[in-house]
């Protein structure tokens, strides 16, 4: 997978923004990189599409901007001059496509039949857009279309929201998804950045989806161990569950036999997607360490500490299952 692909699947959402004036643009990127998402597909639905991506990238040099809605060429040379890093189009356009390819600039082609998709894969595409997605039969459709095409992925686009998000991401093949809920075209012509700045910050929340799963607490040996996780099995009827390693009481207290990470212990907080969650903290400045990661037997990594500790406790991530 090309690295615009593992952008795309790293960042999980893909803001489609359609500017009418290229005044917003600069606050409208600054609104997207502080609620957590520094990325936009700037669509070519309006005239002030290539001054908003050149502007973009001026206010925020690392923000990940692209063009939408490119039918044309023309379109393609204004938005890479422009500084656009990646292309979209609502069909496939063969000519776009291979223009694209020649020149060696990310294209992901809107698609939504099997004869699209097998166009795609003639062109040498690994990734198609699926547009637009609810209204052309949604995930079932999706799922559908993937079973014969087992390496390519989708992004699914139009009808996508809060609502249905993680539906959609949940499936494997899908990198990521290209919504507008966030960045509404009243939101952005009332210059009201500072709600788009909190939508996109829930956004974000909502994929990751962020639950204490939970809390650790170091015991000095084994005795006390039994001992604590026996007080909360007394108390509270929280069942014990002795481990190798630990004690359990219940499910949401785990008593360390002897003390591990973190001054008093630590905090599990369980997400739905793990590496995405590690990719948006760390674009907070949250650093993991590397060595505490753990896997399945598939390979998929399952639970990772953060470095240093909160409050006497170090935290650590967990893969919901």
């Amino acid at each position: 997978m090309n690295a615009v692909l593992e952008q795309f699947k790293k960042l999980g959402i893909i803001p489609v923004v359609k500017i009418d004036d290229a005044k917003n643009a600069a606050p409208l990127a600054k609104a997207l990189c502080e609620g957590g998402l520094p990325v936009a597909e700037v669509t070519f639905r309006t005239a002030a599409a290539e001054e908003a991506i050149k502007l973009m990238c001026e206010a925020c040099p690392n923000m990940f901007v692209g063009a939408g809605t490119v039918l044309t060429t023309e379109q393609v040379d204004k938005a890479v001059a422009a500084g656009a890093k990646f292309i979209v189009s609502p069909g496939l356009n063969p000519k776009v496509v291979k223009y694209c390819v020649e020149k060696n600039i990310p294209i992901t082609p809107g698609t939504s039949s099997p004869t699209d998709i097998e166009m795609a894969l003639e062109l040498g595409l690994e990734a198609v857009k699926f547009f637009p997605a609810e209204a052309s039969g949604g995930l079932a459709k999706i799922k559908a279309m993937a079973a014969p095409y087992v390496n390519m992925r989708f992004m699914p686009t139009g009808g996508i929201n809060a609502k249905n998000l993680n539906s959609y991401l949940d499936f494997p093949k899908i990198l990521a998804c290209g919504g507008s809920w966030m960045v509404s075209d009243a939101l952005i012509n009332a210059g009201d950045f500072e709600q788009i700045k909190n939508l996109t910050r829930e956004a974000v929340n909502t994929m990751l989806g962020f639950e204490i799963k939970h809390i650790g607490i170091n015991a000095s040996n084994e005795e006390e161990a039994d001992g604590i996780a026996t007080s909360f099995e007394k108390l509270f009827g929280f069942t014990k569950n002795v481990g190798n390693s630990s004690i359990f009481a219940g499910t949401g207290v785990e008593v360390m036999k002897t003390p591990y990470l973190g001054r008093n212990g630590h905090i599990a907080v369980q997400t739905n997607y793990i590496e995405r969650a590690i990719y948006h903290m760390e674009l907070q400045g949250f650093e993991f360490d590397p060595d505490t990661a753990k896997y399945d037997k598939k390979g998929n990594m399952v639970a990772i500490y953060l470095k240093g500790e909160i409050g006497g406790f170090a935290v650590h991530l967990v893969q919901k299952k």
